[in-house]
């Protein structure tokens, strides 16, 4: 077309056209001047380039080079500099092609997410360890706690001034025998704190066959009936935030989980105790609360207007992490609770029907 165009104005344009095999139409087509389309004006705002060049040069500097631009923002703020707006970094870094992740970022394996359910007692176990301040700074105690998560239930506990495998393990073979768990029978969850992965720890459940299963590291949510647990522990009226040392901690933890097992109506567990769960009494403590709002509704009808009131009823499955099909709580930890009663009243072994407390232990 450029050697077309070079002799146009000496010879016709057909002839010359069909000598190079072009189209008349496609000749004059892109020989019609385009539009010029005038430039953008320059917005009064903008910054000029050298001030372009000198953010970007702030952006590069050492301690800024791995921080984000409302980090660099704030920071020259307090230093009293002010550059440009947050957005204005963004747009000097894009203009650069760099606008990407700025720390440096430590890439970690993949851990599978645990997934367990429990649908009765003594199927699943939760446990963990929390510190306990005392007087003495930096020395604490150290609250082992073995937790049922479907009955809530705290199966097994100690107290030490240390934190070991070989205690764990310990507390293992005592809440064990108490609990009068088969082998095969029960899961044993925790995070993957030194403790729940030491030798004596994995020796002693392969010994008892307890499937062990850990949470991902730096995932609170794999291990939340644990730590919500600990939470009432710690939140619970008279907790003394700090104790005198391992006597003073003993007698409030003595104290402490038999009000937890049999007192206290969990709201987990349709504000039952977690000792009626465990131990299956649930079918009459529900029968006597029904009646008891049978006669509030014979005495005022009109109080309840949808429907004769009726008490919460116990979950029928609990979960760590449920699957993304179930329906679960705001929580994620619990299947929602059944429209109705529960088919038939809940049936535990011989073994476990008696009455049992949390196992209590002191390392000397």
């Amino acid at each position: 077309m450029s050697a077309a165009l070079s002799v146009m104005d000496t010879v016709a344009v057909a002839p010359v056209l069909e000598a190079f095999g072009l189209s008349v139409a496609t000749f004059y087509r892109r020989r019609k001047l385009k539009p010029t389309v005038p430039a953008r004006a320059r917005s009064p705002r903008a910054l000029s380039e050298a001030e372009r060049t000198a953010v970007l040069q702030v952006l590069h500097e050492p301690r800024f080079v791995d921080q984000a631009p409302a980090e660099v923002y704030a920071t020259l703020l307090d230093e009293k500099r002010y550059l440009c707006s947050e957005r204005t970094m963004y747009r000097v870094l894009a203009d650069n092609a760099e606008v990407r992740e700025r720390r440096s970022q430590v890439r970690h394996p993949e851990y599978k997410k645990p997934e367990l359910l429990a649908t009765g007692p003594n199927q699943v176990w939760s446990w963990d360890i929390t510190k306990l301040k005392t007087q003495e700074k930096w020395v604490y105690l150290y609250l082992y706690v073995i937790l049922d998560i479907f009955s809530r239930y705290v199966v097994g506990w100690l107290l030490a001034e240390r934190e070991n495998g070989g205690l764990a393990a310990k507390l293992l073979q005592e809440t064990y025998d108490k609990q009068g768990v088969r082998p095969g029978q029960v899961i044993l969850h925790a995070d993957r704190g030194s403790p729940m992965k030491a030798k004596p720890m994995v020796q002693l459940m392969a010994n008892l066959d307890v499937g062990r299963s850990h949470g991902r590291p730096h995932v609170s949510d794999d291990n939340p009936f644990s730590e919500a647990q600990f939470r009432t522990l710690k939140y619970r009226a008279g907790f003394p935030g700090k104790f005198g040392g391992l006597a003073h901690g003993l007698s409030y933890t003595r104290a402490f989980f038999p009000w937890y097992n049999d007192e206290h109506h969990h709201s987990g567990i349709a504000y039952l105790t977690p000792a009626d769960v465990h131990h299956g009494r649930v079918d009459d403590v529900l029968r006597r609360r029904q009646l008891a709002l049978d006669v509030a509704f014979a005495a005022h009808p009109e109080r309840f207007v949808r429907k004769p009131p009726a008490p919460l009823f116990l979950p029928g499955a609990v979960y760590i992490n449920p699957p993304k099909t179930s329906a679960t709580d705001a929580d994620g930890g619990e299947a929602s609770p059944p429209a109705g009663p529960p088919a038939g009243p809940l049936s535990l072994p011989a073994s476990v029907a008696a009455e049992h407390r949390g196992t209590a232990l002191v390392a000397h």
